[in-house]
Formats: structure tokens, C-alpha cells, sequence
């Protein structure tokens, strides 16, 4: 097993291992802070300690030189974590407006939406879009909800948790510009910029979090 020969994806790896510490700073913070850790933070610590999966294990896709085997279980694996920390997500802002009974109910429907969606996403290579989109979707409407709470001064941290959805939108919205690279001490594509970007927004969600 060996790194990489390809600059861009070493760089990709790199980024990609500094969104996973980041996600895993924020999810152990969350759980550490709270002398009882309420229904609410486990599931942002758990969106978050996904995210930290996902990006580990995409940090051994793009930096080690892999048979085809192990590349795409690592695939399926980004893509399986991503899906189940956007249920986890959603579950957590129908915590903050609709309150704990509604995030429980809707938790195990999210869960298997969230699976049913990437299984689909996976049929075709083409179809990856439908997960790109329910992403995109399930960050607007967030964002919205979250701007609401906080135009209202209903929850305090709102703003910094609207702020972080916005920063991990502009991130989503670097991704279908292929052509994005720019060198910096080393050599950057649309991967990780958009790792870099991302990061940032989980910290400024996890800064909301921790104020409500």
C-alpha cells in the first residue's frame, strides 16, 4: 500500500483528514460539554462523528493507491455515512422546531429515506445527483428554518448554526465545478477546497450547537 503519485489527490487526502478531525473535535466536544448528554446532542454528535467517517475513509480513497476492491467499498462507505448523517441532521433541526416527540418519530423514517436514497443514487453513475440534491435540499431548508429561529430570538445559537448551513452550501455548490483548481504550497481541485470549506461550516454549526 502506497501513497498516491497524483499531487491533487494527496492534497485531496490531506483535506480530507482535516475535515475529519474537525467533525470529530465537534462531536466529542458536544458530548463532553454536557454533564447528560440530551437526545439532541446525540444526534449532532452523530451527524458529526459520520461526517468524521466519511471523510477517513475518503481520505484513503483519494490518498492510497488501491485495488479496485477496497476503492469502492471505501466509496460505499462515504457515501453510506454521508447519507446517514443527513438523516441524523434533519432529525436534529426537527428537534430544534418541532421538538423531541416529532425528531423521534420521524428518526427511523429519515434513516431508511436516507439509505433508500443513496441505494437509488447508486443504480446508475448518473443518478448520484439524486443524492446530491437531497442534500442540497435538506441544507435550504434547514437554513431557512434556522434563520427563522433566529430572526425570532426563539433559540439562542440559531444565527451561528444558519451561518454554518450557508458556509456548507457555498462548499456543496463547489462541487460540480470541475475545473476549480488553484495551487497553494500544494495543488488544490474542487475536492479540496470544498473539504476545507466544510470544515469550516461545522465548526460555526458546532459553535450554534453548543449555544443552545
Amino acid at each position: 500500500m502506497r501513497l498516491s503519485d497524483n499531487p491533487t489527490e494527496r492534497t485531496t487526502a490531506a483535506t480530507d483528514l482535516l475535515l475529519s478531525a474537525t467533525a470529530a473535535a465537534a462531536a466529542l466536544y458536544l458530548l463532553l460539554r454536557a454533564p447528560a448528554p440530551s437526545f439532541r446532542i446525540v444526534l449532532w454528535s452523530g451527524a458529526f462523528g459520520l461526517i468524521a467517517l466519511s471523510a477517513a475513509a475518503g481520505a484513503a480513497f483519494h490518498g492510497l493507491v488501491l485495488t479496485p476492491g477496497p476503492r469502492n467499498a471505501l466509496w460505499q462507505g462515504v457515501g453510506i455515512c454521508l447519507g446517514l448523517a443527513i438523516s441524523l441532521f434533519l432529525a436534529a433541526v426537527l428537534f430544534d422546531t418541532a421538538g423531541t416527540q416529532t425528531a423521534g418519530r420521524a428518526l427511523p423514517v429519515l434513516i431508511a429515506a436516507g439509505l433508500l436514497i443513496y441505494a437509488v443514487s447508486r443504480m446508475l453513475p448518473g443518478l448520484f445527483i439524486v443524492f446530491i440534491l437531497y442534500q442540497g435540499a435538506a441544507l435550504l431548508a434547514a437554513m431557512a428554518a434556522y434563520g427563522r429561529l433566529a430572526s425570532d430570538g426563539a433559540l439562542p445559537g440559531a444565527g451561528w448554526v444558519a451561518a454554518g448551513l450557508a458556509v456548507s452550501l457555498l462548499a456543496a455548490a463547489m462541487q460540480p465545478f470541475k475545473g476549480l483548481r488553484f495551487t497553494l504550497g500544494w495543488e488544490f481541485d474542487r475536492n479540496g477546497l470544498f473539504h476545507m470549506v466544510q470544515a469550516a461550516g461545522i465548526v460555526l454549526l458546532c459553535v450554534g450547537v453548543s449555544r443552545t
